[in-house]
Parts: C-alpha cells; structure tokens; sequence
C-alpha cells in the first residue's frame, strides 16, 4: 500500500512540474516573431506535453489502484470527494492546454502573455486545495 501511495505522489509530483511549466513557455511563446523561434517553441510544448500526460496517467492509475485495494476510502469522508473532484477538474485543465498547444501549431492563438501568467495560477491554486484536503482532512 505505501509503495502504491509512493508511486501516486512521484506521478503526481511529475504532472504539475509540466502544468507549472507548460503555461510559462506559452508566455514567452507570445513574444515569439521569428519562425525557428515559434517552431522551437512548438517541439518543447508537445514534448513537455507527452511528458505530463505520462504523470497525469500514472497519477490517476495509481489513484485507482489505492481505491480499488482499499474501497474503505470513499467512505473516509467529504475530503477525500472534493480532492477527487479537484482532480477531475485538473485534468480538463490539462486537456485545454492541449488545445492551447494546437492554437499555437496552427498560429491562431489569440490571446496576450498577462493571460497565460494568469491560467498559470491555476494548478497552483489546486495543489494547495488538494494538499490541505489530503493532510487536513477538513471534513
């Protein structure tokens, strides 16, 4: 069980390195005129992309596997519904950054840097949620 807890952390850890970083390449991308410059920043976002999709699937598999081992969780309490609900929404962030990636690649990104520092925030604001939840158990 703790080495299943382990592995889930390490995923997990994984993942929101690449949501931390991939929002911050798009506000440089922004600034981006030259086209081996946008092409660079292109081949970085899918590989920084592929790398956190590995995290996010392994997050979520080892998340299962500590449920399916021990289905006593779901009754732990209301922490651990809004931790998995946060997770839900994690993941549609890292689905829209997907089509973020692909506005890029295709050069029809219209939005500023103040924007992606902004979105930036957002999986900041989750791990904090997320952590409280799983360490506090506020309810």
């Amino acid at each position: 069980m703790l080495w299943i807890k382990a592995f889930h952390v390490i995923f997990m850890v994984s993942w929101f390195a690449g949501l931390f970083y991939l929002p911050r390449l798009f506000v440089y991308h922004c600034d981006v005129t030259d086209e081996a410059g946008h092409a660079r920043f292109l081949i970085m976002e899918r590989k920084l992309y592929g790398i956190m999709t590995i995290g996010m699937i392994g997050t979520w598999v080892f998340a299962l596997t500590l449920l399916v081992m021990n289905p006593g969780y779901l009754h732990s309490g209301g922490w651990l519904h809004l931790k998995i609900a946060l997770a839900v929404v994690l993941s549609g962030y890292h689905g829209w950054l997907k089509t973020v990636i692909r506005k890029f690649a295709a050069k029809a990104n219209t939005r500023g840097h103040k924007f992606y520092r902004l979105i930036n925030e957002v999986p900041a604001v989750l791990l904090i949620a997320i952590v409280i939840l799983v360490i506090v158990k506020p309810f």
